[in-house]
């Protein structure tokens, strides 16, 4: 990785798909809204017992940098837990379902600290045109139209992190996390999981 995402303040998460894995790169975005260099590089099995989505160096995936993996198997309500590269904590994320039901909603929190944020759709109208596209057969295997936005607040309603979906032929977001609050690693595995996991 040649910038630090630790510390990155504004990033896109693009979806490469093929027939057994879903790929994700994570890339600067430039103030001109172009991508720069690539931060990291996802992949996520389909079909997994227990979901898990490694992050690495580069599409070699030689180098792994940090994970995020389902504390259960199985489970709609399970609790994810991103990982360094040594296993540490880095934070964890779990999707609210009871909240989800109309507006999907989640919980973010940090290893090691009583502070969690609470990220949900920002638009309900969306949030209800999307639920009804997903229940149309056949309809729903198509690419969705809708664009959204997810914005994660701390408990004095302060914007942490948020991303937004844009119009592409492959899903793409942009990713902010202003004053760079949230790791952006953490950052990183809640904008790759709000896409991977977001029909769960």
């Amino acid at each position: 990785m040649s910038a630090d995402l630790t510390t990155v303040e504004r990033f896109a998460v693009t979806q490469k798909i093929t027939l057994m894995v879903n790929r994700y790169e994570i890339r600067e975005l430039l103030p001109d809204g172009n991508t720069g260099a690539l931060l990291a590089f996802a992949q996520q099995k389909r079909l997994a017992f227990k979901e898990e989505v490694t992050f690495y160096t580069d599409e070699n995936r030689t180098q792994p940098v940090f994970s995020f993996k389902a504390r259960q198997r199985l489970d709609l309500g399970a609790t994810y837990d991103v990982l360094d590269a040594s296993g540490q904590a880095i934070g964890w994320f779990r999707k609210d379902f009871g909240k989800s039901l109309l507006r999907s909603s989640w919980h973010l929190g940090f290893a090691n600290s009583p502070v969690e944020l609470f990220g949900t759709e920002r638009n309900k109208n969306v949030a209800i045109a999307r639920r009804v596209w997903e229940f149309i057969p056949f309809i729903s295997d198509l690419p969705s139209p809708f664009v959204f936005h997810f914005d994660f607040t701390d408990p004095e309603g302060t914007v942490l992190l948020s991303s937004q979906r844009k119009r592409s032929l492959r899903d793409r977001y942009e990713v902010e996390v202003p004053g760079a609050r949230v790791d952006g690693r953490l950052a990183a595995a809640m904008a790759v999981a709000l896409d991977a996991l977001q029909s769960r």
